[in-house]
């Protein structure tokens, strides 16, 4: 962990879920969900739905941040672990656990927010998309010292729209996306009760190039957190995304028949994790910089490549593996060529 985040740096967690799909009445778990990548209107599909937790770095060959999945949980309807939110949670709480003293700064989409973030840790920061329709109040006034039990929340405010309207943009710069620009955001401090309770969030309202209105508003428990912080690290949800397409095209996550309880709960995470496992690996030992020109070189087409991929960090990885099965055991010993050359010159000596 120190290697690739840094000693001491906050860490970034991205939070997804995504849908394995599967058919059949005996594997266990399978419903319908909800398929952001299924064809047609209705975006449904059967099949293993996991919530996926990534810790998100920056690899020193790579221009555009790397997600490693590190923690898994299945949704399983009719229980608890129903709620995406719910195991989103219980998974950020137990990285935390695990490393103690770093602040755990959690990216997700609008679809993680709600009750269940209440009461959070002050080490996790958590930062989503705002909805339009959320209900946002000012912060409580202080008490009046009359009778009665103090407020809660202050005045509702008016909706996204009617703030941004009013609300005093100014341009900031912010690299999100390999790409550096200058965009116009506000930023005000306010309560979503119905969401995180009376703890103060921070919301940030972005203009890119509309003349009015907003583009995007993001909602943050971090208060210390500048808007183009916020704004750079909503961005850095987008690596979950990669790394869950690169599991099921490049690593093949997904696609084991499993059925039983045991099979189903224990074949995607070991995949998942072997994916991490060969960053990692690829990031401290594999690397070299020849390895993007040989590509190149093996395919001529990819003109504009400049970075390697995460289909050639497991190319690489697999030739590794393959040679070391195959090399000779002992160093000492001698090669088929080299057997071959004294053979020769024995019996050139002899005639």
């Amino acid at each position: 962990m120190s290697l690739l985040a840094g000693a001491g740096n906050p860490v970034t967690v991205a939070i997804d879920d995504t849908l394995f799909r599967r058919c059949g009445k005996k594997v266990w778990a399978a419903s319908w969900f909800h398929d952001g990548a299924a064809k047609g209107r209705q975006k449904t599909g059967c099949g293993n739905n996991w919530v996926i937790a990534g810790i998100v770095v920056t690899l020193p060959f790579c221009s555009r941040p790397v997600c490693l999945p590190v923690m898994f949980r299945l949704v399983i309807k009719g229980t608890n672990s129903a709620s995406r939110l719910w195991l989103a949670r219980r998974m950020t709480e137990a990285l935390a656990g695990a490393l103690p003293g770093r602040a755990i700064c959690v990216v997700a989409d609008a679809a993680y927010a709600g009750r269940e973030l209440r009461g959070l840790d002050t080490a996790i920061t958590w930062t989503t998309r705002l909805r339009k329709d959320a209900a946002l109040y000012d912060l409580a006034p202080p008490p009046t010292g009359r009778r009665g039990r103090p407020r809660v929340k202050g005045a509702r405010l008016s909706a996204l729209a009617g703030i941004a309207a009013t609300a005093a943009l100014t341009a900031i710069e912010v690299t999100r996306y390999r790409k550096t620009a200058t965009v116009r955001a506000a930023a005000l401090t306010c309560l979503w009760h119905t969401v995180f309770g009376p703890q103060k969030v921070q919301v940030v309202l972005i203009r890119d190039t509309a003349a009015r209105g907003f583009a995007l508003a993001l909602v943050t428990t971090d208060l210390h957190a500048s808007p183009a912080q916020v704004i750079e690290r909503h961005a850095a949800r987008w690596p979950i995304e990669v790394a869950i397409e690169d599991a099921k095209q490049i690593f093949g996550a997904g696609q084991a028949r499993n059925r039983v309880a045991g099979a189903v709960r224990r074949t995607l995470p070991f995949t998942l994790i072997c994916q991490a496992l060969a960053t990692i690996w690829y990031s401290t030992a594999g690397y070299h910089p020849d390895d993007v020109t040989i590509r190149r070189l093996d395919a001529p087409w990819y003109r504009t490549k400049t970075e390697p991929s995460t289909a050639d960090m497991i190319a690489k990885l697999r030739r590794v593996l393959i040679a070391a099965r195959f090399q000779r055991p002992r160093p000492d010993q001698a090669t088929p060529e080299e057997i071959h050359a004294i053979h020769l010159a024995w019996e050139t000596e002899a005639a």
